[in-house]
């Protein structure tokens, strides 16, 4: 599959969706490079409840208190996706696409959640610039 360009991003194209991954978010929480990048993706953005619970894991795992992390993902005001036969149909299909760059399954559950709704996928991990599965994906740094 083909998935059109992969890019480094500056701009913000207003008609976009974008569905973030587990790292950009943690990115912008922990204010790391490319915080800015995720920061102006925000507007109308997406994260799969895999995602979601990714980074509370990631949040507690730091010490951040559950109900803090909870807090700190409310106020970014983002809407996160119930996952649905129809990603895990498309996930499933990726695996054998991903597993050698090491993806887990929830960098796949954004990678479906993007395919199923035409939309952009906004990572940190540089690992996903040698994907090529049929989404746009934006890495942040």
């Amino acid at each position: 599959m083909s998935d059109g360009p992969r890019r480094h991003v500056t701009d913000v194209d207003a008609k976009a969706v974008f569905v973030l991954d587990a790292s950009a978010l943690l990115c912008l929480l922990f204010g790391e490079p490319g915080a800015d990048q995720v920061e102006m993706r925000l507007t109308g953005a997406l994260v799969s409840v895999v995602n979601y619970h990714e980074v509370l894991a990631k949040l507690t795992d730091r010490g951040v208190d559950a109900a803090e992390a909870q807090m700190m993902l409310a106020e970014l005001d983002i809407d996160i996706v119930p996952a649905d036969r129809g990603q895990a149909d498309v996930g499933g299909k990726l695996h054998p696409e991903t597993r050698d760059i090491g993806l887990s399954l929830g960098d796949r559950s954004c990678l479906a959640l993007a395919l199923c709704r035409n939309a952009t996928a906004v990572s940190a991990d540089r690992a996903w610039e040698a994907l090529d599965v049929g989404v746009v994906v934006e890495l942040v740094r």
